[in-house]
């Protein structure tokens, strides 16, 4: 009688565990029980769907052309400003787009770090954009650039990268260097990166979790803003978080967790410079006082790609795109910079 009960009672905990760490389906939009289609979207050769925004001059009458590609926990309609006398002064055209899972971009079961990087290529080809285009990325989007830079370097007329999340696992990293950073970090977020890292299966259940605190940037935890931060939160137009993760937190943020601090097909620091022969260049920028990405890290990625022209802002941290004229800077840079 003993080892039934003991054997029903295993097997019912078993259970529990298995539903616990199973992440909901996604409320697909335009699904019968999912939000509703809003934006403009186009079908990639997969089948899915991806939703954008254009912003600027016209296509047609642009002379730079950029993707934009948004961050952690945003979507297409959180970009860096593109002022409209600049764009209407170079003639710049930018598309922001949901990344898959965000907004109203269908959820991509497979998203790796070279899938965003071929999302990025369909789309541009889908909107005519031509055979050369720039990409700028923010945050986990800048992440995502360092794909576009290794999968399709042939199409990209020039590459920013602003505030680019790093992943402490990327082999070209010494390991005393990235062990360092990464204890540096609240422990609540050591915890949910190791576990996006080494178990991304419990990535739903840890971030679900109640009996600890999981990540400290999904909620937005004061601790993560530097000064400046602060003082810039005011003047950022507020965000809606429900369109940004109506499908789920998991095929949203979670996913982005198990992409971004995986294992990498890749190492950014083993990349070679996509313009050595011809015009184009790439710029990383970065606050030196950034606590969600460590300016030391960054150091060593630049130099080991001496060809990267980095641009560190002094007093800055992490949402440095937003104070004033930076926004423009970057931009100018992106589209007016030549080669080293």
């Amino acid at each position: 009688m003993s080892t039934t009960i003991s054997l029903g009672l295993l097997m019912g905990l078993v259970g529990y565990a298995y539903r616990a760490i199973q992440p909901p389906p996604p409320r697909i939009c335009g699904s019968s029980n999912g939000p509703p289609i809003t934006a403009s979207r186009v079908k990639l050769s997969d089948g899915r769907h991806l939703a954008y925004k254009e912003h600027g001059v016209p296509k047609d009458e642009a002379k730079y052309k950029i993707a934009y590609i948004h961050g952690f926990d945003s979507y297409r309609l959180n970009t860096i400003p593109l002022s409209p006398e600049l764009a209407e002064e170079l003639g710049i055209y930018m598309v922001s787009f949901d990344r898959p899972g965000y907004g109203e971009s269908d959820p991509n079961p497979k998203r790796t770090e070279k899938g965003i990087a071929l999302d990025v290529e369909e789309l541009a080809d889908q909107l005519n954009l031509g055979n050369k285009f720039y990409v700028l990325g923010f945050s986990m989007g800048g992440q995502a650039t360092w794909g576009c830079l290794k999968y399709i370097p042939h199409r990209l007329a020039g590459a920013t990268l602003v505030a680019p999340v790093i992943n402490y696992w990327w082999p070209g990293f010494p390991a005393n260097l990235s062990k360092e950073e990464y204890q540096k970090q609240f422990l609540q977020d050591q915890w949910t990166l190791r576990v996006a890292h080494y178990a991304p299966f419990l990535t739903y259940w840890w971030n679900t979790q109640k009996f600890f605190p999981a990540s400290s940037v999904a909620s937005k935890a004061p601790g993560i803003f530097s000064p400046q931060d602060a003082e810039l939160l005011p003047k950022i137009p507020p965000v809606d978080k429900a369109p940004i993760r109506q499908q789920g937190d998991f095929e949203s943020l979670h996913r982005d967790l198990n992409v971004g601090f995986g294992k990498w097909e890749f190492d950014p620091m083993d990349l070679e410079n996509p313009f050595a022969d011809s015009e184009g260049a790439v710029h990383l920028w970065h606050g030196d006082e950034d606590l969600l990405v460590p300016v030391s890290l960054q150091h060593y990625i630049v130099g080991k790609l001496p060809w990267i022209q980095y641009h560190e802002l002094k007093g800055a941290g992490h949402l440095f795109p937003y104070a004033d004229g930076v926004n423009d800077a970057i931009i100018k840079s992106l589209v007016l910079g030549k080669k080293k």
